[in-house]
Order: structure tokens, then sequence, then C-alpha cells
């Protein structure tokens, strides 16, 4: 008799809390696998003191295969279930599909950033859910202050100098009080010409700071606040985003380039394609964390509607400590289904919330104690290596190197603006180019593409003119491009509209592949799979490569590998709206070699040709050997 298939969907605090204790009960009884978009468990609350630089990014991610290890790991995301077939659809991180069948379905997929419709946020604030996140804040802060230092303009500086956080909730709280003290360390070894110092405001539509924490707490974390210097401003909040600064409800204008999204969090869009009874966005269920009427499906963590049996009528918050506790007794549950003990409801005690604030200050109640001061500092700190499943040693070892040296502060580049856009779905995974798309999940802001880097004139990393989005510059995809540019009005020697003789496309000349190929070359007509400036579906960028000699006979260095494409091997590409109109599209990048129809792949590349990879950006670049090249961001 073959062993019943649990899959957990997600490996947040309620899923990683699922497996670890189902792992526990089973004992082997059944076969566990855990579908998440990366390898590791992230512990929140620790996420502010990653963008302070106070720990690395890997002493808050607890590996998934080291500490579960009778738990199958899927790297994917879940993108359909289909709960008649008893069957999980899920897209891996290199776009390739597949399906997990399973008897018992777990639900706890988390929650992603909350949006509120506020002209510009959107295309210029960031979130804070995710690691992408915070390595992006910290290097971008770090660089407003590096550039403002250097600005001999005062207005430049100050405006460099400004960081708003929106939302003045337990992330909001931290991100300014981690974040003023981050920003005066630099400024203390690199004063500014101006004289300026960093400003931090903290707003929020609530009457105090943290209102969800007793009132005592809330006094102590905003007079740290005000003693750093943040600017705490209660019952205001963002009326407009711009490119310049924000407008606030209040009327006024606040010119920075940083906006900080820490409003709340909403569930996963993927409950709401069950079809299933939703309270909120949530998922109901019984106090047994069953879904009513689905006896093979549980669901718990954020994306659960969880009756709160202690407050009758209501729903326990969204919140890690509920749902760490969630994953537990819905464990239990599951197990209990099976016939391995019994099941029980969801109960559970307050045991109080600490917030840590940087330094030896914190505000906390354990049990209902209120503590301030450099006890609460200790409590907290305490509690967080108590609750971490792993990498205890290396974060006292962090804090403790925190306590004696001075922090690093510098820029590592390895998360750019457009990899971590606010309405992203997915906020622990940064988007790279050519990844694929959940649909109707990852929709981000409209006319949003992969750039270079965030300028610094705008909040949240809106691209400057050399990048795409808002107003590019004539030299780069997107408005207007110039001749030399794919779109738009090419050059002659660029592919699109009316190239060369000697290059691709258009009317290519007897010895270059495409059109009218040369006796000695491969190819014939080229394939309608490419699509005008944009990449196929599921990252591909052309279709497949014929072998064949390069454009031009190097006969003695061989052939050359070919440069921007950004196709994955192995996997035919698919057809574009504009290919499958009738029409035969230009190729979106540098020149490229020339491909069958799009039944006949044609034969394998050279040994000494590499496939392009998946991580490279569309778009030529000037070369010194004038050829063009594709622009990466690697």
């Amino acid at each position: 008799m073959s062993r019943p298939r649990i899959v957990i969907v997600g490996a947040g605090f309620a899923g990683y809390r699922t497996a670890r204790t189902l792992s526990r009960l089973t004992r082997h009884q059944a076969d566990i696998t855990l579908l998440n978009p990366t390898d590791y468990f992230l512990y929140l609350p620790l996420l502010p003191q990653v963008a302070a630089g106070i720990l690395e990014p890997r002493r808050v991610s607890v590996s998934l295969s080291g500490t579960l290890p009778h738990v199958r790991l899927v790297l994917g995301e879940a993108d359909g279930i289909d709960l008649d077939g008893h069957t999980v659809h899920y897209t891996g991180p290199e776009g390739e599909e597949g399906t997990l069948p399973f008897d018992r379905l777990v639900l706890a997929a988390g929650s992603v950033n909350k949006l509120l419709p506020i002209p510009g946020v959107a295309e210029h604030a960031h979130g804070f859910r995710g690691l992408p996140e915070a390595l992006y804040l910290r290097d971008h802060v770090t660089r407003q202050v590096e550039l403002a230092a250097a600005a001999d303009d005062r207005a430049e500086c100050a405006a460099r100098c400004t960081f708003v956080v929106v939302g003045a909730g337990y992330t909001g709280t931290e991100v300014a009080a981690h974040g003023a003290m981050y920003t005066d360390a630099q400024v203390r070894k690199h004063p500014m010409r101006t004289g300026m110092r960093p400003r931090w405001m903290l707003l929020d539509v609530a009457p105090r700071v943290m209102p969800e924490m007793d009132e005592r707490l809330s006094r102590t974390a905003e007079r740290v606040l005000r003693q750093r210097g943040v600017d705490v401003r209660m019952g205001t909040s963002v009326k407009e985003a711009t490119h310049d600064g924000v407008v606030l409800t209040d009327g006024s204008t606040v010119d920075t380039r940083t906006l900080v999204w820490c409003v709340g969090v909403r569930p996963d869009p993927l409950v709401e394609s069950l079809g299933l009874p939703m309270e909120r966005g949530r998922l109901l269920v019984d106090p047994h964390l069953q879904v009513p009427g689905r006896p093979e499906l549980f669901a718990c963590g954020d994306v659960a509607a969880v009756p709160d049996l202690n407050q009758p009528g209501q729903y326990t918050p969204m919140t890690a400590q509920h749902a760490w506790r969630h994953g537990k007794v819905c464990a239990q549950n599951v197990a209990a289904s099976l016939g391995i003990g019994e099941r029980r409801a969801y109960r559970h005690r307050d045991m109080g919330f600490v917030v840590d604030l940087g330094g030896a200050k914190a505000a906390a109640n354990p049990l209902g104690l209120p503590m301030s001061g450099p006890a609460a500092g200790a409590v907290t700190r305490g509690y967080h290596l108590a609750a971490m499943p792993g990498n205890r040693v290396r974060v006292a070892a962090d804090w403790l190197l925190d306590a004696v040296l001075p922090r690093q502060a510098v820029q590592l580049g390895l998360v750019r603006s457009w990899s971590v856009p606010l309405e992203s779905s997915s906020p622990e995974v940064a988007r790279v180019p050519g990844s694929p798309k959940r649909p109707g999940k990852d929709a981000g802001p409209a006319g949003q593409r992969p750039d270079g880097e965030d300028a610094g004139n705008h909040p949240g990393g809106e691209p400057a003119k050399g990048q795409p989005g808002a107003e590019p510059a004539k030299n780069h995809p997107g408005g207007e491009p110039a001749k030399n540019e794919p779109s738009g009005e090419p050059a002659k020697g660029q592919p699109g509209g009316e190239p060369a003789k000697n290059q691709p496309g258009g009317e290519p000349a007897k010895e270059q592949p495409g059109g009218e190929p040369a006796k000695n070359q491969p190819g014939g007509e080229p394939a309608g799979s490419r699509s005008h400036g944009g990449r196929a579906k599921g990252g591909q960028s052309g279709s497949p490569r014929a072998s064949g000699k390069p454009r031009r006979a190097v006969e003695a260095a061989g052939p050359r590998p070919a440069r921007g494409g950004s196709g994955k091997p192995g996997k035919a590409p698919r057809a574009s709206a504009a290919g499958s109109a009738g029409k035969r599209p230009t190729a979106p990048s540098g020149p490229s070699r020339s491909a069958g129809p799009p039944t006949d792949p044609g034969p394998e590349p050279p040994a000494n040709q590499p496939p392009p990879g998946p991580d490279i950006a569309p778009g030529p670049v000037k070369r010194t050997d004038g050829r063009a090249a594709a622009e990466g961001d690697s």
C-alpha cells in the first residue's frame, strides 16, 4: 500500500512549522513535499537588522534541506490548484513546469505587500517583505548618503538625505529606528559638505506609533524615535508619490529619493483562485484549520481566516506568532486525518510582543509586563534567539561584533530597483531578466522593465533618463529610442526597421543568415517567433539557433559565442503576438544567428558555443570592435 502524499505550499512561519512537526509525527509513514520559491526559511523579525548592516543575509535564512531532512523540497511557485484532481501546478525558478499530486494539501503561502490606491506609490515605493528588498534598501540608503556627501547643492543634498517610511507598525517602526542609527554612523565618518544630516520620517494615519501594542510601549517607541531625530507624524500619510518626492495628506511636499512602504500585508493571491469562501482575502477555515467541505484541504498562516476562540466572532491576526502556532496545530490535525493522533482546535494565549529599536533600546511586554531600555533590549534579543530554528550562534556572533566594531557601509549592488517591484506577489524572490512570471500575479507597474540601476532623482528607485521607465533617454529602450537602438527607428546597422545588408533582418546579404541565405548558410525563412522590442513568454528572446558559421568567416578562430540571447536551452520558444500576426518581427537584442522554421530548430550548436544564459537583459550597447553586444545586469 502506497504512503499518503502531503504537499505543503509555502515555507514561512506556518509552512515551516507544519513540515517540521509533520516529519516528527508521521515518522516515515507519509511522503511530505514542501513547495517553496526559495531553499530557506526567512526569519522576518530580524530583517530590519539586515537592512541596517547588523546581520548578514544568511543569518536570518535557515536552510530547509538542512533542518528538514525527511521532507522533500521542491523549488517553485504554485500557480494553480486542482482540488478535484488533487494536484498542484507550479513553475520552477528556471521556468520549468510541473505538478505535484496530493492526498492532503496544506496552504501556507503567506502574504505580500498591501497596496493602496495612491497615485505613484506602485511606481516609486518599495516594500519590506523579503531579503531582496532588505538588500536593495541597504544599498539604496548607503548610495544616497554617499551621493549627498559629495553634492554641493543644498537642495539635492537635503532630498537625498530624506528617507520616508510609511506605516508605523512593527516593521515600519523598526526600519526607521535602525535606519536612523545606520545613516548617522555613515555621516560621522564622512561629514557632508553642506553640513546637513540625514532626516528620517515615519508616517501613519493611526493616532500613535504601533497602535496594536500597549499604549505605554507605543510611548516608549515614539520617545526613542524622536531622540534619534526621526520626524514622527501621526494622522498623516502619502497623498501622491512623484519622481521628485511625496505629497502628504496635510498638503506639504517632501523632497526625497526614498519611499519605504510598510503599510501592511495582504494574503497571497493564490487562494483567491480556489473559488472557496473568503474573509477579506483569507481562506475561511474551521478551528481545526480545515476548509469546510474539503477534508483534504488545510490552511494556516496569513492566508487562513482562523476563528479566535478566545474572542468569538473575530479571527486571529496576521502575525508571526499566530502563524508559528498555526503550523503546529495544523500538522497535528493533518496527521490525525491519516489516523495518527487526535485532532485539536486552535487556541492561543497572548505571550506579549517585542520590538527591537536598535542598540540597547527596545520595547517589550513579555507575559504582559511592560519593559523598556536595556532590559527590554536583552529580553528582545533573547526571545529572537530562542525563536529562531537555526543560526543562533552566528546571529549572536554578529551582534557581538556589531557592539565592538564599526559597521561596514558599502554597496554590494546585488539587487536593483526593478528587481523588487512593490506589486510583486513574490517579495522573497528578486526579479531577473528573462525570469518567468505567474499569470495574473506578478503585475508590476505599467511599462516597468529591467534597467541597469535606479537613478537618484526619485523616491523608491525610478530610473533616470538613461534608464527605461518614466522618461528614458534616446539611447535606451523605451520611450523614444535612438536610431541605433531596437524599437522606434533603428539605424541601418542595427536590427529592426531597415537593417543594413550585413545585418540580420530585412534584406540580409547573401552570406548572412536570415531572409535569403547563401547556399552555404543554414536557415531559409526566419521563424516568426521573435517579437519586436520584447521577449517571448518564459524568458525566451528568439527562436532556436541553427548551427553554422558566424556572420563573418573567421575560419581560424572558429565560431564565436552568440551574445544577447536570453532563451533557455532545451526549451523551444513560443511565438509572440507579433509573430503570430504574420509579420516577421525583428530581434529585440543584438545580432543573432538565423533560425529555421519554428517546427525545425535545426542541428545542435557547436560544442564550443554555449547556450545563452537566462539572466542577460536585452538591448545592444557600444563595443570597441564595432559589434553589438547585449547589456545585462548580472
